[in-house]
């Protein structure tokens, strides 16, 4: 059985990974092909309120990405980021095959599952989620202690 500090290098790895593909993706929309051809593009596959659709996306791939990447509210961003590789997949690449060069849903199918993956595992000791997440739950903790004590 590996030990827990390879584990917790393993899920950096993944989580660096994982999140650097989103934040690239989410750049890519925002400055590079712009919002408003992304939104085209988004029209073209049938996408509900294209621009506005085009511009969550972008933001949460580079709002979670980022947060992958350091580790802070891994749950909640690998769910995000799972539940928008579905959306691309039913939108963009149902019936389009497997791989990539085609069109097809490997790349999302990968970084959804991989998502999941982080979701279920969390940051591990190598982010910020280990950090602060102790600290956090202790403020939680004295907090419904004082409401006992009062109410």
């Amino acid at each position: 059985m590996e030990s827990t500090w390879v584990r917790d290098a393993v899920i950096l790895l993944a989580r660096l990974g994982v999140g650097v593909i989103f934040i690239a993706h989410g750049l890519r929309k925002l400055a590079v092909d712009g919002i408003g051809a992304t939104a085209e593009s988004f029209a073209e596959a049938g996408m509900p309120l294209a621009t506005l659709s085009a511009w969550l996306v972008a933001l949460v791939e580079l709002l979670a990405g980022i947060a992958m990447v350091i580790g802070l509210a891994v749950p909640v961003a690998g769910v995000v980021l799972a539940a928008l590789m579905l959306g691309a997949y039913l939108f963009v690449h149902h019936g389009r095959g497997i791989f990539v060069d085609e069109g097809g849903a490997e790349l999302v199918i990968a970084l959804g599952a991989a998502s999941l993956l982080l979701a279920l595992t969390g940051a591990g000791r190598f982010g910020l989620d280990d950090t602060v997440g102790p600290a956090v739950r202790e403020r939680m903790h004295l907090g419904e202690r004082r409401h006992e004590r009062v109410g």
